[in-house]
């Protein structure tokens, strides 16, 4: 076999799966990306040194992979489908400062990694656990990078009067930020809906209970249409300077905090 970047000068993306005889897994969500524009865009975004090492997810066919090695210290590419891996394995094997895992992202503990970022092209059930999962750990990494779908890039960077229970669970650990809308046309199977590049850098949090902190918030969307003092009862908005007429999605990740300093929860 050639190395990939030979064939991928003399193949399209469509002759690859062809010749690899790959056919797209529907509950892997497998959906490769085309479009070499779309391609830089997640490179510029994640700001590769050379003392960078990049957890990619779902590398697929190497395509990102290639341009991650290009410029970084170490790639740990983990990828599902199993013959996927033999592939990248076999065309990319003259690279040094690459290591393949074949497994599920969700189940690799990643507590020993330092210093590290995350780039991937997801399929979009993952992108809620995976978000949680790196947000979480101790050791997070220093920027996420990540395509999702449209909509859902948009709920995790909404704003007031518009927020939700999603981008409340990333913004109290995060900034996120959407680098850009990446249309259906960009991918192989063509999905149902655009997409977006998103990045989300991690932030130093509250010292709080974080579990009964978001146990407030879910109180408070228990119900979009009510007031937040309907949905938890007996908070006096008004003395931490809140429109006793407030909503839920009309507050900020500091409102919250206030709120919950307010109800002595901590």
């Amino acid at each position: 076999m050639k190395n990939i970047t030979e064939t991928m000068k003399t193949l399209s993306i469509f002759e690859m799966l062809k010749k690899y005889k790959i056919k797209p897994i529907k509950h892997f969500g497998q959906n490769f990306l085309i479009d070499k524009n779309v391609l830089d865009k997640i490179i510029d975004a994640a700001e590769l040194t050379s003392q960078d090492i990049v957890l990619e997810i779902g590398p697929g066919l190497g395509i990102l992979t290639i341009e991650l090695l290009k410029g970084t210290k170490k790639v740990i590419a983990v990828e599902k489908d199993k013959k996927l891996c033999e592939i990248l394995k076999t065309n990319l094997k003259r690279y040094k400062n690459l290591k393949i895992i074949n497994e599920d992202i969700l189940k690799i503990k990643i507590d020993k990694l330092s210093n590290y970022k995350v780039v991937a092209n997801i399929p979009y059930y993952l992108t809620s656990p995976l978000i949680r999962k790196f947000l979480e750990e101790k050791n997070k990494p220093s920027a996420i990078i990540l395509m999702v779908q449209k909509e859902v890039a948009q709920r995790i960077c909404a704003s007031p009067p518009h927020m939700n229970l999603l981008a409340i669970a990333v913004q109290f650990f995060a900034e996120p930020k959407i680098i850009s809308y990446v249309s259906k046309n960009s991918f192989y199977p063509m999905p149902k809906v655009d997409s977006a590049i998103i990045k989300i850098i991690p932030k130093s949090i509250p010292d709080i209970n974080t579990e009964k902190f978001f146990n407030l918030v879910k109180r408070g969307f228990a119900s979009k249409r009510k007031m937040l003092k309907n949905n938890i009862p007996g908070i006096d908005l008004e003395k931490i300077g809140l429109n006793p007429g407030v909503r839920a999605e009309n507050l900020p990740i500091k409102d919250w905090l206030k709120l919950f300093h307010s109800l002595n929860l901590y």
